[in-house]
């Protein structure tokens, strides 16, 4: 493959093989390993067409887009402009051997060296991915991704400031002396320095400052420049090896800055110090020592914004894409924040504050609610010098045992950036195109071919061999990228104290006026213009490591105290005058020197965690191998590894990473021997292709099934190019750990008394909006921590957990959820499970204050790993926290289009679904349904059913249900259930519940029996019966159980309502003897009916209200109605719409429940159905005759049970009848068809009556009417109390019999 740069043809050659050895690459062995694209300096083929859906970076440049060619045409496909190293944070695992922290050279070198090791790793870096074609190509781009921050020296001089996105690629670091120039970006500041690749001179590795062991091992083989000396593999060398740098070649064009810099050396005087030195950038295409296809350089001198070319080796490209075919998994937007052992002493936990989903705009909680990852084995720290130091002081804070001397004896480098304005022209020969001396160092995307601007740095004056090595320095030209050419020419002109030449005549200054116009109002890159002449010079010398970083207020803040070394800078200075003078021109101060009140800039700041020159805490901070020592002494962490620049004790006086880079092969390679662990250094990679899988991914257990969901729904996403949506939310409150409380409300205070908070602060991640808002089982994920200082002290990490937005909530009709499930893991490695869900229902309707209360709290259970609870309270959002949350709403998406369809559809479904229950009685109807739903499989039918026949004739159906296998009851026990007007067995057998009432007593041993009297859901009930005549069912029912078991033993009857009061009626009035019945439980009413206040009010109207609807609808309403019902019948439907029925709560859609409530009133709480009980209502609810209606309205308004002449049968006679039966009365305490005092009437008369003690009376808090029986948690709070006294009745029947037996015994024995 071959391509065009600025005339050059360059070749190179694609085999499937790295020098000639095999191959371990991610590709099978294919001719797809190929690059299939060649970018030009003239013309570019782009590698897909673009479309609306594209969402690449804007450039002015014809290159836009030009990147590295990192695959084969498998992401033709894919979907990707792009590929990405890096995956989502919601795909982080709890705990790794390794966690690298940072991803410049220190952190490349520990990442790719630990997964040759089969470490799992896991790196932590800040900012974000870019790949080359992404980065800012001029002004208006490089702007949003400047980070400023520090301290500054106005009036206050504490005053901290912090401006841009922190996670942004450039970052300007203000400091007291010397400001710091660095990069964020997973391959840190390697994505944006100069590329020369200088190793550090002998006298400075022979400094005192290094270990013994660095200084042995150094100073005739690893750290030496000079080839003259042993040719041994050494640490430099293997940096070298896999960072590649070359020289500029001297068959690529001429550079101008270049020839400028060495025409300066030789009237310097020092034409045998100048060279060209070796830099990390490609001159030719093809694959590097990793695998990743490069390109050659388009000589744009774009390094320090970021090259789009494809040229520049970055970790990105060898390092960190090493590690990533080796297994490292690694995390943008981390921001690491301190290091502390792991509470069981496993080990390592790495805090960090994650910026993604905007979290940052909860800034009271983005620093404090920190998330962690367990590193196992070793934690790597490789986030530059200030960014390690910074962790290793908020580690001490935190209570880590180490150094004193941590953050001090940095350096700037010390580096000096100077210009020169270039006046009279150089040799003719060397400048034959042009009479004045062009410099051309301004970067452009797109260099003419005649005209290259080269890379960043081309030469060097290498002036470090001196008699004292800290007088040594370099010098090196630059090139200013194009983002910063538009203010270059304001930033010089407005320099003072220029340093013009001594013999400075008209002519000169005529030609310097005429340039500076030049470049004012026609560019920075007009020819002849004095930005296109500007020499850019980079000195890197020593300083005197006297800065110092501490945390002020929880703040960084940085003191270069001194670190200039004055007379040494102004020395240098003058070198750099003289310079520019011996070629006709103007010296000028770094803008930054003026702009900043005389502060220079570093580019390299070094040191805060050096290395200890006797392996004591007392002289450094950490030992030889970079472990983190514990104190004044030699004890360290040796799992706390330092691999970045902050470990070098001294100024190099030279470009400082390939000291870094070997520095950090060096330690990793001493704590991997020291722990057993082999590096395979031999095995090759083939082509990388980016865009497919690692050819080492680190496994992933089979258990691990949140992992594998989560995988597939974002791969899903990807494939498929979804949008989606993210934010993030903070939840505050109170939760009660223990399990002795079961309401949430009282859970909620008595957390609240014992003070004992909680707050969640998590990003809810939605690859696809559409799943999100159609599917139930794509859930977002939810990621963040969980604070519970009653459980620790630590936040619990939260990964992959699962929110989903208004399920229906089963538990409880026209009922939907927002839901949130997850598994909270605390550092100590305890999983705690974590349930919660708001409630929205119509209890909201019309209310925007009950919305915001449904929608903003959270009731929240706590489950440990064996399934017991071990918390329970609510969180709320705060309106000010819900202010941030809204501020976090990121739609995403590969275009603005699709982001607004994505935001579109979230905000309306949302929008829908509270509107939905905001506007409850305005909803569409819910009308009964030809099939069913909801219902359980498991329910047993009738082992019997038959056909009874009352005494005047007329049929009702018994069912039987035998007691379950091997659980019959010692004393068979038998049981009548009596079911009220227009329900039948169904409310005792209901198939929507977990278990009914058949269920609950079949299981304890009894044998159960139902009858469907006249009165209820049958066809018999439309021919006008009533209670009354009911009585007669009841009895029959009796009569055929007592010849089904062929004895006369007493049966224990329940009864319910109409079914209750038929057998007070039955008893009252003699019907059925007392001697039959063992024992009552009267259920809601007995023979004193009382209405609720709305029945009352209706039964109490001048004109009945059974009159008013017979005389124009009929003698038989139905519960039950559809679409094609008669005018009369949709008219009622629609009004009842608005019927009273109680709090907001009790406001439903449902036409039956509807219907039903206006004959008989409200027949339960709403919040103690379930949704499939409260759907299928039309399958267990019938109707009434008009007759039947009457009777009852008569007998509610009179409070005692009457024939059918409206006569009461509750008289003394009568309640005499009763005598010797004991009843357990019961009641809801929201009832609304007969009022809780019914049941007391008859508890106090029966008492009254018949001065006996056999009576109990119970009232169930929070249960309605039929919700008594028909309710999901009737098994847990109403059979027990009726079971209970089931079996007390039976227990003393039993003694009873026993007492008999033993008399008739004693008789026939006499």
């Amino acid at each position: 493959m071959s391509s065009v740069i600025n005339g050059h043809m360059l070749t190179a050659e694609k085999t499937k093989t790295v020098d000639g050895e095999s191959t371990a690459g991610s590709l099978d062995e294919s001719p797809l390993a190929t690059p299939f694209l060649s970018f030009t300096s003239r013309q570019v083929e782009p590698h897909k067409t673009l479309s609306e859906d594209d969402d690449l970076p804007k450039t002015s440049s014809p290159w836009a887009g030009v990147h590295a060619n990192v695959g084969s045409y498998d992401h033709v496909h894919s979907g990707k402009t792009f590929p990405r190293l890096s995956i989502p944070v919601e795909l982080m695992r709890h705990e790794y051997d390794v966690v690298v922290v940072g991803s410049g050279y220190g952190g490349g070198v520990a990442a790719s060296r630990m997964a040759r090791g089969g470490q799992s790793v896991c790196l932590l870096e800040l900012g974000k991915e870019k790949w080359p074609g992404e980065y800012p190509s001029n002004l208006r781009e490089a702007t949003p991704q400047l980070h400023i921050s520090g301290h500054i020296a106005d009036d206050d001089p504490g005053k901290w400031i912090s401006v841009g996105d922190p996670t942004a690629l450039y970052h300007l670091v203000l400091g007291e002396g010397q400001n710091a120039f660095i990069g964020n970006g997973l391959g840190g500041t390697s994505l944006l320095n100069a590329n020369v690749f200088l190793r550090a001179d002998p006298e400075t590795m022979a400094s005192r400052l290094w270990p013994k062991e660095i200084r042995d091992a150094t100073l005739d083989k690893c750290m030496n420049p000079f080839p003259t000396l042993e040719n041994t593999v050494t640490d430099y060398d293997r940096a070298e090896s896999v960072l590649e740098p070359v020289s500029y070649p001297e068959d690529y064009p001429s550079l101008s800055k270049l020839r400028v810099l060495e025409e300066q050396a030789k009237r310097l005087g020092l034409a045998d110090k100048f060279y060209r030195p070796k830099q990390t950038t490609r001159f030719e295409d093809g694959p590097n020592s990793t695998g990743v296809e490069m390109q050659a350089s388009n000589l744009t001198g774009m390094d320090s914004t970021g090259v789009n070319d494809g040229s520049k080796s970055s970790t990105l490209v060898n390092y960190l894409s090493d590690a990533w075919n080796w297994g490292a998994e690694m995390f943008c937007e981390c921001e690491v924040r301190q290091v502390r052992p792991a509470p069981n002493g496993n080990g390592y936990i790495v805090y960090f504050a994650w910026h993604g989903s905007k979290r940052s705009a909860f800034k009271d909680n983005f620093y404090s609610d920190l998330m962690w990852v367990h590193a196992k084995k070793f934690v790597f720290l490789g986030a530059g010098s200030l960014g390690t130091t910074e962790i290793l002081l908020r580690s001490k804070d935190a209570g880590v045992k180490m150094s004193e001397r941590v953050g001090t004896e940095m350096s700037g480098n010390g580096d000096i950036l100077a210009f020169g304005c270039v006046g009279a022209p150089l040799n003719e020969s060397l400048l034959p195109y042009n009479t004045d001396c062009e410099v051309n160092s301004v970067g452009r995307a797109c260099p003419a071919p005649e005209l290259p601007i080269g890379p960043t740095i081309t030469g060097i004056i290498d002036c470090r061999k001196q008699d004292n090595f800290l007088d040594g320095f370099v010098i090196e030209e630059g090139a200013i990228p194009e983002a910063l050419s538009q203010v270059l020419q304001v930033m010089l002109e407005t320099m003072p104290d220029k340093l013009t030449p001594q013999k400075f005549g008209m002519q000169e200054r005529l030609r310097h006026l005429v340039s500076r116009q030049k470049s004012r109002f026609m560019g920075p890159y007009v020819q002849g213009g004095s930005v296109e002449r500007t020499q850019v010079y980079l000195i890197m010398s020593h300083d005197s490591n006297q800065a110092i970083l501490t945390l002020r207020e929880g703040r960084p803040r940085v003191q270069f105290l001194g670190v200039g070394r004055r007379e040494h800078a102004n020395h240098l200075r003058q070198v750099l005058a003289e310079a520019t003078s011996k070629i006709g021109g103007t010296f000028i101060n770094s803008p930054f020197y003026a702009a900043f009140d005389q502060k220079e800039i570093t580019v390299h700041p070094i040191g805060g965690a050096n290395m200890s020159s006797d392996g004591s805490g007392t002289l450094g901070v950490t030992n030889h191998k970079g472990q983190l020592l514990k104190g004044p002494e030699k004890e360290c962490h040796k799992g706390i590894v330092v691999v970045d620049g902050s470990v070098i004790p001294l100024a190099l006086g030279a470009n400082p990473f390939a000291t870094i880079t070997a520095l950090a092969e060096r330690s990793v390679e001493e704590v991997a021997k020291e722990n057993g662990i082999k590096v395979d250094h031999d095995t090759k990679n083939g082509v990388l292709n980016l865009f497919g899988r690692p050819a080492h991914p680190y496994p992933t257990p089979p258990t691990d099934e949140s992992l594998h969901f989560a995988r597939t729904i974002i791969k899903n996403a990807e494939d498929d190019t979804k949008s989606g949506i993210k934010f993030t939310e903070l939840m505050e409150g109170n939760l009660y750990i223990g399990d002795d409380i079961d309401d949430f409300d009282i859970a909620e205070r008595a957390a609240i008394d014992s003070g004992d908070t909680a707050r969640f602060y998590l990003s809810a991640n939605a690859w696809d909006t559409n799943t999100l808002v159609s599917r139930h089982d794509h859930p977002a994920l939810l990621t963040g921590s969980m604070t519970c200082r009653a459980m620790s002290k630590d936040p619990f990490m939260v990964l992959r957990g699962g929110f989903q937005l208004f399920n229906q909530d089963f538990r409880s009709p026209d009922t939907t959820n927002l839901t949130y499930n997850f598994d909270m893991v605390s550092t100590s490695g305890e999983v705690i499970h974590f349930n919660g869900y708001k409630i929205v229902n119509s209890s909201v309707a019309f209310s925007p204050w009950a919305t915001w209360k449904a929608t903003s709290t959270l009731f929240v259970t706590l489950t440990g790993s064996n399934g017991a609870r071990v918390g329970r309270g609510k969180l709320h959002i705060d309106p000010a926290a819900f202010r941030s949350e809204a501020l976090t709403f990121t739609p995403t998406g590969r275009s603005l289009l699709r982001q607004l369809r994505s935001s579109g559809q979230f905000l309306s479904f949302f929008t829908k679904q509270v509107a939905k229950s905001f506007l409850g009685p305005l909803n569409l109807l819910q009308w009964p349904s030809p099939s069913y739903s909801g219902y359980f499989g498991d329910k047993v039918p009738p082992a019997k059913t038959i056909k009874i026949t009352a005494s005047d004739g007329v049929q009702a159906t018994l069912r039987m249900w035998s007691p379950v296998t091997g659980r019959r009851h010692p004393a068979k026990a038998k049981i009548l259930f009596l079911p009220g007007a227009a329900v039948d067995h169904q409310i005792f057998a209901l198939p929507t519940i977990r278990r009914n009432a058949v269920d609950y007593f079949t299981e304890a041993g009894h044998e159960v029996y139902v009858v469907t009297h006249r009165t209820g859901k049958t066809i018999v009930a439309q021919k006008s019966y009533t209670v009354f005549d009911a009585r007669l069912d009841v009895k029959a029912g009796l009569d055929e159980i007592r010849k089904m078991q062929g004895s006369d033993d007493k049966i224990y009857v329940v009864a319910h309502c109409a079914g209750s009061q038929a057998l007070s009626i039955a008893l009252l009035d003699g019907t059925v003897p007392a001697h039959w019945i063992s024992g009552i439980t009267a259920s809601n009413v007995f023979a004193h009916p009382k209405f609720a206040k709305i029945n009352m009010a209706k039964a109490s109207l001048p004109v009945p209200l059974p009159r008013i609807y017979q005389a124009v609808a009929g003698s038989w309403f139905s519960c039950s109605s559809s679409h094609h019902d008669t005018v009369v019948q949709q008219l009622m439907n629609q009004a009842l719409r608005f019927y009273p029925v109680g709090g907001m709560g009790e406001l439903c859609n449902s036409v039956v429940c509807h219907r039903s409530e206006l004959v008989f009133g409200r027949l339960w709480t709403h919040r103690n159905l379930n949704e499939a009980t409260h759907a299928n209502l039309s399958r267990f609810l019938g109707g009434t005759s008009m007759a039947s209606l009457q009777h009852l309205m008569s007998m509610g308004v009179s409070g005692r049970v009457q024939n059918n002449a409206r006569e009461s049968l509750v008289t003394r006679q009568n309640l005499l009848r009763l005598k010797g039966i004991p009843i357990l009365f019961f009641s809801g305490t929201e009832n609304a068809v007969y009022t809780p005092e019914s049941t007391d009437m008859d508890y106090n008369a029966l008492r009254t009556a018949l001065d006996e003690k056999d009576y109990e009376r119970i009232v169930f808090q929070g249960k309605g009417h039929l919700d008594c029986w028909m309710g999901v948690d009737t098994d847990v709070d109403v059979y027990p109390k009726i079971k209970a006294h089931v079996d007390k009745i039976m227990a003393k029947v039993a003694s009873e019999d026993d007492k008999s037996s033993e008399f008739d015994g004693k008789v026939a024995g006499e």
